[in-house]
Protein backbone atom coordinates (compact mmCIF):
# COMPACT_ATOMS: atom_id res chain seq x y z
CA UNK A 1 0.00 0.00 0.00
CA UNK A 2 1.52 3.31 -1.07
CA UNK A 3 1.89 6.25 1.31
CA UNK A 4 -0.33 9.19 0.30
CA UNK A 5 1.59 12.29 -0.67
CA UNK A 6 1.19 15.40 1.51
CA UNK A 7 -1.74 17.57 0.49
CA UNK A 8 -1.08 21.00 -0.92
CA UNK A 9 -1.32 23.72 1.73
CA UNK A 10 -4.48 25.72 1.07
CA UNK A 11 -4.60 28.42 3.74
CA UNK A 12 -1.96 31.07 4.39
CA UNK A 13 -1.24 29.54 7.80
CA UNK A 14 -0.86 26.07 6.30
CA UNK A 15 1.47 27.45 3.63
CA UNK A 16 3.63 29.14 6.26
CA UNK A 17 3.73 25.92 8.25
CA UNK A 18 4.85 23.96 5.19
CA UNK A 19 7.50 26.59 4.36
CA UNK A 20 8.79 26.39 7.93
CA UNK A 21 9.03 22.61 7.71
CA UNK A 22 11.04 22.92 4.50
CA UNK A 23 13.39 25.50 6.03
CA UNK A 24 13.87 23.41 9.18
CA UNK A 25 14.66 20.31 7.13
CA UNK A 26 17.19 22.22 5.02
CA UNK A 27 18.78 23.68 8.15
CA UNK A 28 19.17 20.22 9.69
CA UNK A 29 20.65 18.74 6.52
CA UNK A 30 22.95 21.71 5.97
CA UNK A 31 24.23 21.54 9.54
CA UNK A 32 25.03 17.83 9.18
CA UNK A 33 26.80 18.28 5.83
CA UNK A 34 28.10 21.26 3.93
CA UNK A 35 25.40 23.41 2.33
CA UNK A 36 26.67 22.74 -1.18
CA UNK A 37 26.11 18.99 -0.76
CA UNK A 38 22.40 19.26 0.08
CA UNK A 39 20.10 18.84 -2.92
CA UNK A 40 16.48 19.76 -3.43
CA UNK A 41 15.72 16.05 -3.54
CA UNK A 42 17.33 15.61 -0.12
CA UNK A 43 15.19 18.37 1.37
CA UNK A 44 12.02 17.04 -0.27
CA UNK A 45 12.68 13.56 1.13
CA UNK A 46 13.25 14.95 4.62
CA UNK A 47 9.93 16.80 4.49
CA UNK A 48 8.06 13.92 2.83
CA UNK A 49 7.22 15.82 -0.35
CA UNK A 50 7.88 15.32 -4.02
CA UNK A 51 10.55 17.65 -5.35
CA UNK A 52 8.14 19.24 -7.84
CA UNK A 53 5.67 20.01 -5.03
CA UNK A 54 8.32 22.01 -3.18
CA UNK A 55 8.51 24.44 -6.08
CA UNK A 56 5.13 25.79 -4.97
CA UNK A 57 6.88 27.16 -1.88
CA UNK A 58 10.43 27.95 -3.00
CA UNK A 59 11.68 28.58 -6.52
CA UNK A 60 15.04 26.79 -6.04
CA UNK A 61 17.12 25.10 -3.35
CA UNK A 62 19.18 28.29 -3.34
CA UNK A 63 16.14 30.33 -2.30
CA UNK A 64 15.65 27.98 0.67
CA UNK A 65 19.21 28.46 1.85
CA UNK A 66 19.15 32.19 1.12
CA UNK A 67 16.11 32.49 3.41
CA UNK A 68 18.07 30.61 6.07
CA UNK A 69 21.01 32.97 5.56
CA UNK A 70 18.73 35.95 6.23
CA UNK A 71 17.50 34.26 9.41
CA UNK A 72 21.11 33.60 10.36
CA UNK A 73 21.93 37.29 9.99
CA UNK A 74 19.04 38.27 12.24
CA UNK A 75 19.99 35.72 14.89
CA UNK A 76 23.71 36.57 14.84
CA UNK A 77 23.22 40.33 14.74
CA UNK A 78 20.73 40.33 17.61
CA UNK A 79 22.94 38.18 19.82
CA UNK A 80 26.11 40.13 19.00
CA UNK A 81 24.50 43.53 19.59
CA UNK A 82 23.40 42.33 23.02
CA UNK A 83 27.01 41.38 23.79
CA UNK A 84 28.39 44.66 22.46
CA UNK A 85 26.01 46.67 24.64
CA UNK A 86 27.74 45.16 27.67
CA UNK A 87 30.97 47.00 26.78
CA UNK A 88 31.64 50.37 28.36
CA UNK A 89 35.25 50.86 27.28
CA UNK A 90 36.32 50.27 23.69
CA UNK A 91 38.89 47.46 23.82
CA UNK A 92 39.65 46.30 20.25
CA UNK A 93 40.99 42.94 21.36
CA UNK A 94 38.04 42.16 23.60
CA UNK A 95 35.45 43.27 21.05
CA UNK A 96 37.20 41.34 18.27
CA UNK A 97 37.23 38.21 20.44
CA UNK A 98 33.47 38.52 21.06
CA UNK A 99 32.73 39.00 17.37
CA UNK A 100 34.90 36.03 16.38
CA UNK A 101 33.39 33.79 19.05
CA UNK A 102 29.85 34.74 18.04
CA UNK A 103 30.51 33.66 14.45
CA UNK A 104 32.40 30.45 15.20
CA UNK A 105 29.55 29.43 17.52
CA UNK A 106 27.35 29.38 14.39
CA UNK A 107 29.09 26.97 11.95
CA UNK A 108 26.05 26.62 9.70
CA UNK A 109 25.86 30.41 9.38
CA UNK A 110 29.57 30.57 8.53
CA UNK A 111 28.99 28.04 5.77
CA UNK A 112 26.06 30.07 4.44
CA UNK A 113 28.13 33.29 4.52
CA UNK A 114 30.52 31.74 2.02
CA UNK A 115 27.82 30.23 -0.17
CA UNK A 116 25.51 33.26 -0.39
CA UNK A 117 27.52 35.53 -2.74
CA UNK A 118 29.11 32.71 -4.72
CA UNK A 119 26.05 30.60 -5.38
CA UNK A 120 22.81 31.33 -3.54
CA UNK A 121 22.25 34.91 -4.73
CA UNK A 122 23.02 33.93 -8.32
CA UNK A 123 20.31 31.28 -8.59
CA UNK A 124 17.20 33.08 -7.37
CA UNK A 125 14.97 35.84 -8.68
CA UNK A 126 15.91 39.50 -8.33
CA UNK A 127 12.97 39.89 -5.96
CA UNK A 128 14.45 37.25 -3.67
CA UNK A 129 17.85 38.93 -3.78
CA UNK A 130 16.22 42.28 -2.96
CA UNK A 131 14.39 40.82 0.04
CA UNK A 132 17.57 39.14 1.26
CA UNK A 133 19.74 42.24 0.89
CA UNK A 134 17.15 44.38 2.65
CA UNK A 135 17.35 42.14 5.71
CA UNK A 136 21.15 41.95 5.65
CA UNK A 137 21.73 45.68 5.20
CA UNK A 138 19.37 46.40 8.08
CA UNK A 139 21.34 44.10 10.38
CA UNK A 140 24.66 45.53 9.17
CA UNK A 141 23.46 49.06 9.96
CA UNK A 142 22.36 48.00 13.45
CA UNK A 143 25.73 46.37 14.17
CA UNK A 144 27.60 49.35 12.71
CA UNK A 145 25.77 51.67 15.09
CA UNK A 146 27.09 49.70 18.08
CA UNK A 147 30.64 49.80 16.73
CA UNK A 148 30.37 53.55 16.12
CA UNK A 149 29.26 54.02 19.72
CA UNK A 150 32.16 51.97 21.08
CA UNK A 151 35.01 53.27 18.95
CA UNK A 152 33.85 56.69 17.69
CA UNK A 153 34.57 55.59 14.12
CA UNK A 154 32.63 56.54 11.00
CA UNK A 155 29.66 54.53 9.83
CA UNK A 156 31.61 53.56 6.71
CA UNK A 157 34.46 52.22 8.85
CA UNK A 158 32.05 50.30 11.06
CA UNK A 159 30.35 48.74 8.04
CA UNK A 160 33.79 47.69 6.77
CA UNK A 161 34.42 45.90 10.08
CA UNK A 162 31.15 43.96 9.79
CA UNK A 163 31.89 43.11 6.15
CA UNK A 164 35.38 41.94 7.05
CA UNK A 165 34.12 39.83 9.95
CA UNK A 166 31.46 38.04 7.94
CA UNK A 167 33.42 37.58 4.73
CA UNK A 168 36.48 36.32 6.58
CA UNK A 169 34.38 34.01 8.75
CA UNK A 170 32.89 32.44 5.63
CA UNK A 171 36.24 32.10 3.87
CA UNK A 172 38.17 30.83 6.90
CA UNK A 173 35.46 28.29 7.68
CA UNK A 174 35.79 26.83 4.19
CA UNK A 175 39.58 26.77 4.51
CA UNK A 176 39.38 25.09 7.93
CA UNK A 177 37.20 22.31 6.46
CA UNK A 178 36.11 21.01 9.89
CA UNK A 179 34.99 17.40 10.06
CA UNK A 180 36.24 16.55 6.57
CA UNK A 181 38.92 14.33 5.11
CA UNK A 182 40.85 17.45 4.15
CA UNK A 183 41.05 18.55 7.78
CA UNK A 184 42.24 15.10 8.80
CA UNK A 185 44.92 15.22 6.10
CA UNK A 186 46.16 18.63 7.26
CA UNK A 187 46.31 17.52 10.87
CA UNK A 188 48.09 14.20 10.27
CA UNK A 189 50.79 15.40 7.86
CA UNK A 190 53.39 17.60 9.56
CA UNK A 191 54.45 19.18 6.27
CA UNK A 192 50.88 20.51 5.88
CA UNK A 193 50.70 22.03 9.35
CA UNK A 194 50.41 25.57 7.97
CA UNK A 195 47.25 24.53 6.12
CA UNK A 196 45.45 23.95 9.44
CA UNK A 197 43.20 26.96 10.03
CA UNK A 198 41.94 27.71 13.53
CA UNK A 199 39.12 30.09 12.68
CA UNK A 200 38.34 31.83 15.96
CA UNK A 201 41.81 33.06 17.00
CA UNK A 202 42.77 33.97 13.43
CA UNK A 203 39.58 35.94 12.90
CA UNK A 204 39.99 37.64 16.28
CA UNK A 205 43.53 38.73 15.40
CA UNK A 206 42.42 40.19 12.07
CA UNK A 207 39.49 42.08 13.58
CA UNK A 208 41.55 43.34 16.53
CA UNK A 209 44.16 44.82 14.21
CA UNK A 210 41.46 46.37 12.03
CA UNK A 211 39.61 47.94 14.97
CA UNK A 212 42.83 49.20 16.52
CA UNK A 213 43.85 50.86 13.27
CA UNK A 214 40.45 52.42 12.75
CA UNK A 215 40.33 53.73 16.31
CA UNK A 216 43.79 55.25 15.93
CA UNK A 217 42.80 56.91 12.67
CA UNK A 218 39.62 58.30 14.22
CA UNK A 219 41.56 59.64 17.20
Amino acid sequence: MSTPSPQRARSAAAKQQRERAILDAARSLGADRSVREVTLTDIAAAVGMHKSAMLRYFETREQIFLALTAEGWEDWSGALRARLREFVDADPGAVAAVVAQSLVARPFFCDLLAQAPLNLERNVSMESVYEFKTVVLGEVAALAAELCRLFAITERAAIDVVATATSMAGALWQMAAPGTGLRALYETRPELAHAVVDVEPQLARILSALLEGMRSTAT
